[in-house]
């Protein structure tokens, strides 16, 4: 069990931002911190909130490394675009054979690439890239 010192500053801020804070993930971190400065048990804190007790000790660890703030820290880079990454192969493929709708698009691409994408993802690629395609 982690030892942990709460400042009443950090009590007080733990509190506001387990219900204010805008991204859930935040909020259930101070939730975890909260009840962990109340004295509750590592298993207790679990069960309340659906954690593991490896997640809980990830957020035991922010806490400590870098107080409330590191608590607010999301650090989610997202999946890489692989369509906009073979952008200019796909566009050279399109313009070849240009398609007059969605589906054809959408097949296109996975002739030129071996990317098999749902329409509306074909849809916002063809919109970020300024193609248009027929209805």
């Amino acid at each position: 069990m982690r030892k942990i010192e709460f400042s009443p500053d950090d009590i007080n801020q733990l509190r506001d931002e387990s219900n204010t804070h805008p991204h859930h993930l935040v909020r259930r971190r101070m939730w975890a911190l909260l009840l962990k400065s109340e004295g509750l048990a590592h298993g207790q804190i679990g069960q309340i909130l659906g954690l593991s007790q490896p997640t809980l000790r990830s957020y035991f660890d922010l806490y400590l490394q870098g107080g409330v703030e590191a608590l607010k820290q999301l650090n989610y880079q997202g999946k890489a675009n692989l369509l906009l990454e073979r952008k200019d192969e796909i566009i050279s493929a399109l313009e070849a054979e240009p398609p007059a709708t969605l589906k054809q698009a959408q097949a296109r691409i996975k002739a030129a690439t071996g990317l098999n994408r749902s329409l509306p993802q074909v849809r916002e690629f063809l919109k970020k890239t300024n193609f248009g395609v027929g209805k």
